[in-house]
């Protein structure tokens, strides 16, 4: 039976853990459940976790495999946690697939940090996903932006029109 919204995880920053003992990051499990528990989200979701990778790391054979989950999946409304380093490409990789409304967020901390724009951005990204009509979407900063006219500048960090 289908669900409202298929949420997709790849990796990337949203799910890092820090190693204060080596000082280093790690892309650790998923933390999207237990943000959308804790803010009594209601909707009728499913987590599918498909890698949990530096979005750096994700090669064309990844996105494919990010394709593949897409298309396949019976809801029409997927929202995809995604690395920002390479967030744009994998969603210009999503375009061709038609009838669905596909929102990619991530954040610029871990979620797992006291401060940090994560949870921002799924709670945005949610509303986008339900809001949007059918297409590609990349959910940061306080901003929906359609694929194609999306670019992340690395001076500000932050996404911005292109």
């Amino acid at each position: 039976m289908s669900k409202d919204i298929c949420i997709i995880t790849t990796g990337g920053t949203i799910d890092k853990v820090y190693f204060d003992a080596n000082s280093k990051f790690e892309v650790g499990t998923p933390v999207i459940s237990q943000i959308l528990d804790e803010a009594l989200v209601t909707l009728d979701y499913r987590v599918l976790t498909l890698f949990q990778k530096d979005s750096l790391e994700i090669t064309d054979q990844d996105r494919a495999e990010v394709h593949t989950a897409v298309r396949s999946c019976s809801e029409k409304r997927i929202l995809i946690t995604h690395g920002t380093d390479t967030m744009t490409q994998t969603g210009l990789a999503l375009g061709d697939i038609p009838g669905k409304t596909i929102v990619l967020t991530g954040s610029l901390s871990p979620a797992r940090f006291r401060s940090t724009d994560a949870v921002f951005n799924i709670g945005m990204a949610l509303g986008a996903v339900q809001s949007k009509p059918a297409g590609v979407y990349i959910c940061m900063n306080g901003k929906v932006f359609d694929i194609d006219k999306v670019d992340k500048d690395l001076e500000k960090m932050q996404f911005v029109d292109k």
